[in-house]
């Protein structure tokens, strides 16, 4: 009888410990999130992007005649002077081979400047030989005149003939040399390439010197080539006359205004400050990585810091810059992270008593990190971040452990 007794008080007490277990895992426990604190202080609204430096003035060099520039002098980096540094040698370039229609066709031309140039020697000779006859004869006139045997009129029939034999003679020595340079100018066509070597006078060639003092950037020819007239050659600009280019989007750059303070960061060094010098007043079109069509709009901006905060930058050096839209000193803010949409409201999730209240709010700025509230929450009041669908209003909560 006691053992039965005994036996049913062991039943009854793990029955009854099955069933506290069951509960204790049932009991809804509080659920760990990460709380924030709304609190005041300054806040910044911005506009960020990837920009590049670039030197304000940049000198192309190019070739001012066609011809063969010789290996460039020069490397990235090298100091230049104006009017002194020789940044480029051009010679004069080799004639270049002649098909055979083309040469037979100058060979032709030459044939005929050669009997033209005949032509116009005979000429020469045959109007020479008028005026000496001619000039004969103005000396028998002029000593008839002198005896009064003949007319004034003789006599200026005698020196009109010479004049006009003069001048014929001065067009025909003209016409000649006309002949005698076409001539040379068609053999000079005629010239085989490999019978001219070029000069090994530097003196005959073109030295191309540096328009500014400055710096080379960029080679762009930098071994041998034979280049046209207008050839980009060298870069050359000034190191320290830099400035950040960045091409903001369109929906960005009409928040911003010219003056507007930068923080510029992202390049390896200590943050800069920056001044907007210029919003260009049309965009572009400019395809991205994912290749999405964007507008763009170039804005140009000016270093505020001294340039030993930012002399190891270069040109084309890559940087992300903050462009201030707006700021306060004294403001109460939230992370964004605890934000979330409830049909068109902005809703937080606010700590109560231990338990999460759905609390609508209204917010004015807002940037990457902190929302600025107008209404719905006090300096000091917590809400959850990054609420899960776990949260419901009025479930318990418990901030998790940092």
């Amino acid at each position: 009888m006691r053992t039965t007794r005994i036996k049913r008080t062991a039943g009854l007490l793990v029955v009854g410990l099955i069933i506290a277990g069951l509960i204790w895992f049932a009991w809804p426990r509080p659920i760990p999130v990460d709380l924030a604190t709304v609190a005041r202080g300054p806040m910044e609204v911005t506009v960020d992007d990837e920009a590049k430096t670039r030197v304000r003035h940049v000198y192309t060099v190019s070739a001012p005649v066609a011809g063969k520039v010789l290996r460039n002098p020069r490397e990235v980096g090298d100091q230049v002077t104006a009017d002194e540094t020789v940044v480029a040698v051009m010679q004069p370039m080799r004639p270049s081979f002649l098909d055979v229609r083309s040469r037979e066709e100058l060979q032709a031309a030459l044939a005929a400047a050669e009997a033209a140039e005949t032509l116009a020697d005979h000429e020469v000779h045959r109007i020479q030989a008028s005026l000496d006859y001619y000039r004969s004869e103005l000396r028998r006139v002029e000593k008839l005149k002198v005896g009064e045997t003949i007319s004034a009129k003789v006599l200026d029939a005698a020196k009109f003939s010479v004049e006009t034999n003069e001048a014929a003679l001065g067009s025909a020595k003209a016409q000649l040399e006309v002949r005698r340079n076409e001539r040379a100018s068609i053999a000079a066509r005629l010239t085989d390439p490999s019978d001219t070597n070029p000069p090994d006078d530097s003196s005959c060639c073109i030295q191309i010197r540096s328009p500014v003092t400055g710096r080379v950037l960029k080679v762009i020819q930098e071994s041998e080539n034979v280049v046209q007239p207008g050839t980009p050659l060298i870069d050359i600009g000034d190191p320290l006359d830099l400035e950040v280019v960045a091409d903001l989007l369109s929906t960005d750059a009409v928040q911003i205004k010219e003056g507007s303070s930068v923080r510029i960061d992202g390049w390896g060094g200590p943050p800069i400050q920056g001044r907007v010098a210029r919003i260009d007043p049309a965009g572009f079109l400019k395809v991205s990585a994912l290749g999405i069509e964007e507008q763009r709009v170039r804005t140009r901006i000016d270093f505020a810091d001294p340039p030993e905060a930012w002399s190891t930058l270069g040109h084309d050096y890559r940087v992300i810059v903050h462009v201030t839209v707006w700021n306060g000193d004294n403001v109460l803010t939230i992370p964004v992270g605890a934000l979330f949409r409830a049909g068109e409201d902005w809703v937080v999730f606010a700590v109560r008593d231990g338990r999460a209240r759905t609390t609508p709010v209204k917010i004015d700025h807002r940037n990457g990190r902190m929302a600025e509230i107008t209404s719905g929450l006090g300096e000091g009041d917590r809400v959850i971040l990054h609420p899960s669908d776990r949260i419901k209003d009025g479930v318990a909560i418990e901030e998790r452990p940092s």
